[in-house]
This record gives C-alpha cells, sequence and structure tokens, in this order.
C-alpha cells in the first residue's frame, strides 16, 4: 500500500467518525431506505455494449493529489448534462473533499442535471459510508482492493446488494485481483496505474483478461487518453472505460468524450 493511500485512510476514518457522530447510524440508514430505487448501473453499462458501443463511466472530478486542480470553472450539473449529451453510459463523482476537492453536493448536482446512473468514487471503509452513498442518492459505490480486506469489501458489498447499488471493485495487481473476483458484482475494474510507481501501462488490463471470467464485465481504468487506445481494448473485447481526467481538462467534457470514442 502507498504512502499516500496510507495517508488518506486515516483521514477518511477521522472523516467517518466524524460523520458517525453528526447522524447516527438509524438516522443514515433511514434516510438511504428512504431514497427512491436507484438507477440501474450495471444495466446502463451492458446496453451500450449490446449496441455495439463503448461503455463510458465519465468522471466528474475538479483535481487530484498529484495533478491539483484539473478544471478552475468546475460545475458539476453542466458536466454531467455534457456528458450525457455525449454518450457517457454512467457517471463517476468524486466525493473526497480533502484529496480531491470533491464533495456530496457534487454528486447531487450532476445527479439531479442528468438521467444517468452515478457512481461514487470515494475511499469506502466503513458500510456507513454505503448507506451516506444511497442517502445522497448514489447508485453504486467503488471498492479498493488496495484499501480492504476481503472481508470488508464482503460486507460493504452485502450492504449495497441490500440497498439495490452496484458495486465497482478496482484492482493494481494479480493479487488483488484474486480478491476482487471472491465478490459477487460483475464489475471488474482493473486501474492501469502501478500505486507505487504511479506508471500506467495498458498491458496490465490485457494481460489480466485470461484470469477474469466471462460472467465479468472489465472495465479498464487510467491512461486512455487516444483513440488508438479505445480500439487497443476494444480489439481484446473490454468494452467498458473509466475516464476522468482527460476529459476534465476539455473545454467541453462531453464533446471530449464523443470524440474519444467515435470509432
Amino acid at each position: 500500500m502507498s504512502d499516500v493511500l496510507n495517508k488518506i485512510l486515516a483521514v477518511k476514518a477521522e472523516e467517518v467518525a466524524a460523520g458517525k457522530r453528526a447522524r447516527n447510524h438509524g438516522e443514515i440508514e433511514h434516510q438511504a431506505r428512504a431514497e427512491a430505487a436507484p438507477r440501474d448501473f450495471v444495466g446502463a453499462l451492458q446496453d451500450k455494449i449490446a449496441a455495439g458501443q463503448s461503455a463510458v463511466i465519465a468522471e466528474v472530478k475538479k483535481a487530484s493529489p498529484s495533478k491539483g486542480v484539473l478544471r478552475e470553472h468546475f460545475v458539476p450539473a453542466d458536466i454531467a448534462a455534457s456528458y450525457q449529451a455525449g454518450g457517457a453510459a454512467c457517471l463517476s463523482v468524486l466525493t473526497d473533499r480533502q484529496f480531491f476537492q470533491g464533495a456530496t453536493e457534487y454528486l447531487q448536482q450532476a445527479r439531479a442535471a442528468c438521467a444517468l446512473p452515478v457512481l461514487r468514487k470515494d475511499f469506502m471503509i466503513d458500510p456507513w459510508q454505503v448507506f451516506e452513498a444511497r442517502a445522497m442518492g448514489a447508485d453504486a459505490i467503488l471498492l479498493i482492493v488496495a484499501a480492504l480486506s476481503l472481508a470488508q469489501m464482503q460486507e460493504l458489498e452485502a450492504v449495497a446488494d441490500e440497498l439495490g447499488m452496484a458495486v465497482l471493485v478496482e484492482s493494481h495487481s494479480e493479487g488483488e485481483l484474486d480478491l476482487a473476483l471472491q465478490l459477487r458484482t460483475p464489475l471488474i475494474g482493473i486501474n492501469n496505474r502501478n500505486l507505487r510507481t504511479f506508471d500506467v501501462s495498458l498491458d496490465f488490463t490485457i494481460d489480466q483478461l485470461g484470469r477474469i471470467p466471462e460472467d465479468r464485465l472489465v472495465i479498464t481504468e487510467s491512461g486512455i487518453l487516444s483513440a488508438d487506445d479505445v480500439k487497443l481494448m476494444r480489439s481484446h473485447n473490454v468494452n467498458a472505460f473509466l475516464v476522468g481526467e482527460a476529459f476534465m481538462r476539455a473545454p467541453e467534457p462531453g464533446q471530449a468524450l464523443k470524440q474519444l470514442f467515435a470509432a
């Protein structure tokens, strides 16, 4: 586990503790269950693929720890509407405040501005956060194998399943993939960025494909920057993508998405 991830997780544990003091488990669970049914995140991806298109989870992301602010004029509702017009299947919205300058409000604003299912992208470590995600309107959550034990992931997945939410489990190595495949979710994210060196190689997704059962939907993450990258992945029958920074730097994110996946 990288030092950066360790630091993020330590801060996240403090944030969750503070959140629980502000809203106890019973209160946040009641709010979560009072929400309307989640949008179908898995189905949205499958529909795009069935139509012969790339299934894109487009990211709404203001900043990152390594690159700072990605988009100065950051209006989540406008970005979400632009992504929908550009053909995105789903959204991913950063809600981590300290390291990614995200916010709960950004997810709510983005989701209200479109009809797309929305993933809460954050560092999930406690069931309380899953209820919190549903209470804010999220349709799916991210589980990062590098941050969790198998038992923790299974517990968080069980809560998400109970609430009708999808789960995207993200791995960065062969060992992490083995753990990810022990979950029930069909959504297997392969992050092409090495967490220790931060080098990016699309070969990482390709090299893992033979180990992933056909009933799982592979989502390649990080390093998709050109039409050739998309073509390479699709030639290996990888048809789902999570892309963020490339779009956040574009004047019109949805148009950038449309151009990248035009082929």
